[in-house]
């Protein structure tokens, strides 16, 4: 009868484990809203997400609204997840700390900050040769935008 009821504290614990775990949700595009701005997330090409350590997440329709939100509120020690869209494989997310960030007068995003996410600097340089405009790492652009 213990080893059951041993049995059944483990299956619990195990069932309540699985179920905090934080991680990403998918963005619902042309659903979801923006947490800044409240515009409808619909570009792939721009969206970006963050997920705070207690696993709420948020979505944002462009990079610059969540750059914004973070640097208006200073909160991205409380982020488990900081993602932006890959420009150049929309849809696919990838965490902005390591992504390059290209604004270029000739690539338009939502909010108008012509900001666009590289998964890695290669190929943010290849848009940047075609396209013209400047680099950016995720704490330059900080900066930049905090302007």
């Amino acid at each position: 009868m213990r080893s059951r009821a041993l049995f059944f504290v483990v299956l619990l614990s195990l069932l309540f484990a699985i179920s905090c775990k934080v991680e990403p949700k998918e963005i619902n595009y042309g659903q979801d809203h923006c947490l800044l701005c409240d515009m409808t997330v619909v570009d792939k090409s721009h969206s970006a997400q963050y997920v705070t350590k207690k696993g709420r997440a948020y979505m944002f329709d462009a990079v610059e609204c969540m750059v914004m939100k973070v640097n208006k509120d200073k909160n991205e020690d409380l982020m488990e997840f900081l993602l932006v869209a890959d420009y150049a494989n929309p849809g696919n997310l990838v965490d902005a700390k390591t992504a390059t960030y290209l604004i270029s007068e000739k690539i338009k995003s939502p909010m108008g900050a012509n900001l666009s996410a590289f998964s890695s600097e290669e190929i943010a340089q290849k848009f940047l040769n075609e396209n013209g405009g400047k680099l950016f790492t995720w704490d330059q652009l900080k900066i930049e935008l905090s302007n």
